[in-house]
């Protein structure tokens, strides 16, 4: 299974993107607290539409509580400061693995990084013109890419909808 884990998120909007991804894709969401925001937000359940009720979330305390939770298990720092390209990883190899995201504003504690910078994954980008990239779409691109190395399992590649627009 792939898990999302979303440290101190701080946009609503964000991590309700993120959640339905997650529905979509059965992918587990972990929240590692503080929050910015109350999961009662009603930007956060608009985002996330009413798909909310299907994702799987689990919240940690803090990042030492998530470490103590993840063990052993595979765990990917996504940061524009990695040296490695998300798309140079076999996702194939564990059963689990886990997608480690900064929060909006300042990213994920330096030193936490430094402790872990063999993990630490980039996409690539122009930095000359963007300082980051929007968060869920950052989540979306590389939890499709592990997907897409596994098969897509348990995803419907093709589906006929009863007013199907290609009919």
């Amino acid at each position: 299974m792939n898990h999302i884990v979303l440290f101190e998120p701080q946009i609503p909007a964000n991590t309700g993107n993120i959640a339905r991804t997650c529905a979509a894709t059965n992918t587990h969401l972990h929240l590692i607290e503080p929050l910015g925001f109350s999961t009662d937000d009603k930007h956060l359940k608009r985002a996330g539409l009413d798909y909310w009720h299907d994702v799987h979330i689990t919240y940690h305390k803090d990042l030492a509580a998530f470490m103590s939770f993840l063990g052993d298990r595979p765990l990917y720092l996504i940061s524009k400061f990695a040296n490695r390209v998300y798309s140079e990883v076999d996702y194939t190899v564990h059963e689990d693995q886990f997608f480690l995201f900064g929060k909006e504003t300042t990213g994920l504690p330096e030193t936490f990084m430094r402790e872990h910078a063999d993990k630490c994954l980039r996409i690539p980008m122009n930095d000359a013109h963007v300082r980051s990239l929007n968060l869920s779409n950052t989540a979306a691109l590389i939890i499709y890419e592990a997907l897409r190395q596994q098969g897509f399992p348990e995803l419907e590649l093709t589906h006929h909808y009863d007013n199907d627009k290609l009919d």
